[in-house]
Order: structure tokens, then C-alpha cells, then sequence
């Protein structure tokens, strides 16, 4: 487990994640079916080269996937009871096969719950491609543990 308790998180903080990944054709394609999103300017080459992009764009959903999963490892992996909400998500650039998207967390919010056994943490999280361009940001709320109310068998 690798992932911060309620406690270990300092509001201002940012986490730089050290985990990336080239996205595939494939990659898109199997989200878009797994997710039964058949939008051309996903999937038909020959319908996106007719659109201001000029090939096919990345799905939006998979690039927020994609940077939540990428910040896991950091912040919440094993420390998490529940993802509460993604809020204000934007895709300010389009993602394109083969690029290589990589992330940063920064703490924004964090309050105990009012029993005072948990907290929730707000995390914004910013996706960049490999020219670093901003390409989906958007901010995560989650329910923590904290350390002192883990059983310890369960560390």
C-alpha cells in the first residue's frame, strides 16, 4: 500500500506522478466499446479528418480514467474507502493516439467527517501530454481513512 491516510495529506501540496502512458488506438478503441461510445470523431478516421482535429481525438472519459488511475499509486491506493465525486472537469486540449499523458495531484480541501473516524479530500488533478500541454483537469473528492482508526492487521 502506498496510498496517503486522511493525516498525510497537506492542503497546497502537489504530488508530481511519476507513471505514464501511451495511449494506444486500441487503448481508445476498447474503452469507446466497453463504454458503448460509438462517436465517429473517436472510432472513423475518415469522418475525423473532415473535423477542425483532422484525425481521431482520444475519448474525454478514458483521459480523465487514465489520469485518476495514474494518480492512484500516490494518494489514495489502499487508503481510500470511496471516490465521492469528480467536479469541474475540462478538456482544454485534445488528446491524440500516441500520446503520452502524465499527472499531478494537488491537495486542495481536506476535513475530518463529522464522526471524526475518516476525512475527505479534495485532490486537483491536471493531465498533461508529452509537449505538456494541459489536457483534462478536473478536481476528485474521496473519502479517506485515517491511520489511527485502521485496525492493525489491516496495514
Amino acid at each position: 500500500m502506498t496510498g496517503l491516510y486522511y493525516e498525510e495529506f497537506e492542503v497546497g501540496e502537489t504530488i508530481e506522478h511519476e507513471r505514464r502512458r501511451t495511449i494506444s488506438e486500441s487503448d481508445n478503441q476498447r474503452f469507446c466499446d466497453m463504454t458503448m461510445n460509438q462517436q465517429p470523431l473517436h472510432l472513423d478516421s475518415e469522418f475525423a479528418a473532415d473535423t477542425e482535429f483532422g484525425e481521431r481525438v482520444v475519448n474525454g472519459l478514458y483521459t480523465l480514467s487514465l489520469a485518476v488511475g495514474i494518480s492512484i499509486p500516490e494518494t489514495t491506493d489502499g487508503t481510500i474507502v470511496a471516490n465521492l465525486s469528480y467536479d469541474d472537469v475540462e478538456h482544454p486540449n485534445p488528446v491524440f493516439h500516441g500520446d503520452t499523458i502524465r499527472a499531478r495531484s494537488t491537495v486542495a480541501d481536506k476535513r475530518e467527517t463529522s464522526d471524526g473516524e475518516r476525512g475527505v479530500v479534495t485532490m486537483h488533478v491536471e493531465a498533461f501530454n508529452q509537449d505538456d500541454d494541459l489536457v483534462c483537469e478536473f478536481d476528485r473528492t474521496v473519502l479517506s481513512l485515517k491511520r489511527e482508526h485502521v485496525s492493525a492487521g489491516s496495514e
